[in-house]
């Protein structure tokens, strides 16, 4: 239904009640098969590098704003700084199985007047891609924003031309929203960036299809899973 003014001009939806929503705390979110921990370099950094080191190639960092890091204590430094920030807010990734730190995404571009928040940075290691802990970690810092903290607006930025990224919000039940043109200089080169979005109102459809994923029930014994996670939001 549409709302309008005095002037009989559309306006938008009223928010009565509405209040700015809090900072995220830099507090631990566990799951089922992994935790993030707010990341700290003197417990994560080392072991972070030797995950990322499990990789063929540096393709991991093409897309990031820094990287690669050829040595450990270029990495270690680079841990250190980002770590430091709160905007972004930055996560250890831990696999649940052997308290091994496997990757980093982050809380960023938060603005608590308008409950608009973008997670991103997102730095997986082959120990977590492509895993049920990698879909976990996006889950848990998702269901943080929208339930803990109240944010209505949850957004997922990338470099047009990573068709991966592109792919992975897609599958995760982000809105494609269009593509701002040179958006960003970074590493030297131009950048078209493509938007997506979740918002409060897809939240408890995405949630719904997060579950029942997650679930065991939902691997085989060889930890194939049974249903896709597109499928089980399309159901």
């Amino acid at each position: 239904m549409t709302t309008l003014n005095a002037y009989q001009q559309p306006i938008g939806a009223p928010m009565s009640g509405w209040s700015a929503r809090p900072l995220p705390p830099h507090t631990p979110l566990a799951g089922l098969y992994c935790r993030l921990e707010p990341l700290d370099a003197a417990r994560h950094a080392d072991a972070l590098f030797a995950a990322f080191n499990e990789a063929q190639d540096d393709r991991v960092w093409t897309y990031m704003v820094e990287g690669p890091f050829t040595d450990i204590a270029a990495h270690r430094a680079y841990i250190e700084r980002i770590a430091a920030k709160r905007d972004p807010l930055q996560y250890a990734v831990i696999d649940a199985r052997n308290d091994r730190p496997v990757g980093t995404l982050a809380l960023m571009r938060i603005t608590p007047e308008h409950g608009v928040v973008e997670v991103g940075a997102v730095t997986f290691s082959p120990l977590l891609q492509r895993t049920p802990a990698s879909t976990e970690a996006q889950f848990l810092l998702m269901k943080h924003v929208f339930e803990d903290l109240g944010y209505r607006r949850y957004e997922w930025k990338c470099d047009s031309l990573n068709a991966p990224s592109r792919q992975t919000a897609q599958r995760l039940g982000f809105q494609f929203e269009g593509i701002f043109r040179q958006a960003v200089v970074y590493k030297g080169r131009s950048r078209d960036t493509a938007w997506f979005s979740i918002i409060d109102a897809d939240w408890p459809q995405a949630r719904a299809a997060f579950e029942q994923w997650l679930s065991p029930e939902n691997f085989d014994e060889d930890g194939r899973q049974r249903a896709s996670l597109a499928a089980l939001r399309s159901a």
